[in-house]
């Protein structure tokens, strides 16, 4: 397994960007140098992470979220896993 984050990654599993392995892994995103616990999605390369608005959902029981542009540095939270 890589040691960076991928560049793109989304806790909704019925994205594209859904990787369950890495997120039981752990994973955290610091935004413009702040810790986020509320990040819905984010990507690295273009410079963005889509929050969760409160506990407000859509019609389809999705999280309302809110998508901000800024410095994104995704790491993860424990060490590597011996193979």
């Amino acid at each position: 397994m890589s040691q960076t984050p991928p560049d793109r990654l989304a806790v909704n599993p019925n994205s594209p960007f859904y990787d369950e392995i890495i997120l039981e892994r752990g994973i955290g995103i610091r935004f413009k140098g702040v810790e986020k616990t509320n990040v819905e999605e984010y990507c690295v390369s273009e410079g963005w992470v889509r929050l969760s608005a409160g506990k407000t959902l859509d019609r389809a029981g999705n999280p309302m979220t809110v998508k901000l542009k800024g410095t994104v540095e995704p790491y993860f939270r424990d060490a590597a896993p011996e193979a």
